[in-house]
């Protein structure tokens, strides 16, 4: 088996700080995806995107 060199740096959002801090989201930026996750699950499943999907969802979400 070969492992990726490449390591994902996983960023919290900054709108996921409830008062308890466990509902947050992160957000890494993979060499061709951008990758969400649950941070209370951070080995469970992960949203995958291309990064104009995720460019897409991230101004539908501002507006």
């Amino acid at each position: 088996m070969t492992r990726n060199a490449f390591e994902l740096a996983w960023f919290k959002s900054s709108y996921s700080s409830g008062s308890e801090g466990d509902s947050c989201v992160e957000v890494a930026e993979g060499p061709r995806s951008v990758l969400i996750r649950d941070s209370k699950q951070s080995d469970g499943p992960r949203l995958t995107l291309n990064p104009k999907a995720w460019a897409n969802f991230v101004a539908y979400v501002r507006t």
